[in-house]
């Protein structure tokens, strides 16, 4: 008998998305060890790029302060680490046996990726308030005040889904924990410093500036940054319809979303192929 995913022979789709969501966020919070870990390389960026870089960048940016322009680009990297992490707990669920017992489920596969998805939102929400916090003790400045931090927060939100679905398509491709860990860990430091995170792109060598306006990164860090200062960062794209930083936030925000789209969609591909090899 073949199995069959669906309302009509499973739960509703918001009962399994709970399920998988319930699942997922009791599993890190018996595993703090993962939060801690994900949290530290952000921190140690946050606390030493100002410490270090922070007198000589201050003086190169225009009445802001290198706390205030850093901190966008570290909740950036907080998301982007948490989002890699995501793979990992797919590929230990996939060596414990785990992942085949949901595919042989009646649980809706894509609502086995959105669950999945929220609970790492939870974290990353998290994470992300503990670092602006730190950020605003070291100095730093939110512009437009606690609607801006949420904001800021939802902003890192939207950024992680296409690194989760990445960091999960590659778990179901390699099915090993050290092949994610390493395929993730290849992109984001790369990614990081080949785009507008820690320093203006005008500052940077011509190449960087090239590579920056393909990066993902730079659209996040940008839409964050604008909200945090309150005003038009955008360096790679020139908008001037909207006014202020909504010039930023407009065309980040619809690159961030269509690569959510993409990179999601290939992920619930990915899983329901996983789901129809196995279960033949």
């Amino acid at each position: 008998m073949s199995v069959k995913t669906g309302d009509r022979y499973g739960g509703s789709f918001a009962s399994d998305v709970w399920t998988t969501f319930v699942r997922w966020t009791i599993k890190s919070v018996r595993n703090p060890f993962v939060l801690v870990v994900s949290l530290v390389q952000p921190i140690i960026f946050l606390v030493l790029f100002t410490q270090v870089f922070g007198g000589v960048a201050t003086s190169a940016l225009e009445g802001v302060t290198y706390e205030t322009y850093l901190v966008p680009a570290i909740v950036i990297q907080v998301a982007l680490v948490a989002a890699a992490t995501s793979g990992i707990g797919l590929v230990n669920d996939i060596e414990n046996g785990m992942f085949e017992k949901t595919l042989v489920s009646p649980m809706n596969r894509v609502a086995v990726f959105v669950g999945k998805t929220l609970a790492e939102v939870v974290r990353i929400i998290a994470q992300v308030t503990i670092v602006l916090s730190l950020g605003v003790v070291l100095g730093a400045e939110i512009a437009t005040g606690l609607t801006g931090a949420v904001a800021i927060a939802g902003i890192c939100v939207l950024f992680s889904v296409w690194f989760t679905a990445f960091s999960n398509v590659l778990a179901v491709v390699t099915r090993d924990e050290e092949s994610t860990i390493i395929g993730a860990n290849l992109l984001q430091l790369p990614l990081l410093f080949v785009s507008s995170a820690f320093l203006p792109l005008p500052a940077l060598p011509t190449w960087i500036q090239t590579v920056a306006t393909f990066n993902p990164i730079t659209y996040g860090v940008d839409a964050t940054r604008a909200v945090m200062l309150g005003e038009d960062t955008m360096t790679v794209i020139e908008v001037t319809r909207f006014g202020g930083m909504w010039d930023t936030l407009v065309p980040a925000l619809a690159v961030l979303v269509c690569l959510a789209l993409a990179f999601g969609s290939v992920a619930i591909y990915a899983i329901s192929r996983a789901a129809s090899a196995d279960v033949r």
